[in-house]
């Protein structure tokens, strides 16, 4: 019975530990986005790689993880993820890191036939209440990531937010998904007010989609879902382009695999 007890006691403990951690994430994040030039996605993988990564550590940068879309990529697109401490912190590695002799001499000689970026967009992200705690170590087997981002009703962020917190999440896992981080976007970003954007790694594509069909159709979700939009009056979720997904794999580079 001791035992019993002592064992109940140490997991509680864990629990909230792990609670606490996902808590105190205070971190500013960064999604980067870049379209390589038609030819160039290869070259702009090779910089990351033997180079940028580094020295954005070397400036106090956090690699979070680097991905390219499941699949063909007509877009030639790279989707990476920072983390500093704070946007103050973030701007000083940045100023750090373009100055630096090294970034310098190797985007010179990267681009010496041509530019490797054609467009590249940010955006800054702060991890939610009930975002789990990071863990980038590599998964057991070869996975699949899922980038979802959803864009709420206007003024209905907050009970979104408060239907993943009290019974998606723990849907999701109920059904075979890992949660991996949620965020919402940082104050002074565009629709800050309205945007969760959240990663999932799943088995496969097709387990995803096994996954997701036997989540709509939970009992639990449905009562969920029906509770919150009588609520809110309505949809939470804007509809069209309300919820978006896009399937990810991590580049060879990557903290997180």
């Amino acid at each position: 019975m001791i035992r019993i007890v002592l064992a109940s006691f140490f997991v509680s403990l864990l629990g909230m530990a792990v609670s606490a951690a996902a808590e105190n994430d205070t971190r500013l994040y960064e999604m980067r986005v870049y379209w390589a030039a038609p030819g160039k996605l290869d070259a702009l993988q090779a910089r990351f790689r033997d180079h940028t990564t580094k020295l954005f550590e070397k400036h106090g940068m956090t690699n979070v993880g680097y991905f390219v879309p499941l699949g063909d990529n007509p877009e030639r697109k790279l989707v990476y993820f920072l983390a500093y401490p704070d946007r103050k912190a973030r701007d000083a590695s940045w100023a750090a890191f373009v100055n630096d002799p090294e970034w310098k001499a190797a985007y010179a000689a990267s681009e010496k036939d041509g530019k490797l970026v054609e467009k590249a967009t940010e955006t800054f992200l702060n991890a939610t209440d009930y975002s789990p705690a990071l863990d980038t170590k590599p998964g057991k087997d070869a996975r699949v990531f899922e980038l979802r981002t959803y864009t709420s009703t206007a003024g209905n962020l907050p009970g979104l937010n408060a239907r993943f917190r009290d019974h998606t999440v723990k849907l999701f896992a109920k059904h075979g998904m890992t949660n991996l981080i949620y965020w919402n976007r940082a104050e002074g970003q565009p629709h800050a007010d309205r945007m969760l954007v959240y990663l999932l790694s799943h088995d496969s594509v097709d387990a995803a989609k096994a996954s997701f069909d036997s989540f709509r159709q939970d009992p639990d979700w449905t009562a969920a879902r029906k509770a919150s939009e009588e609520k809110a009056g309505g949809s939470l979720t804007e509809a069209t382009d309300g919820v978006l997904s896009e399937f990810l794999v991590p580049t060879d580079y990557s903290t997180w695999k």
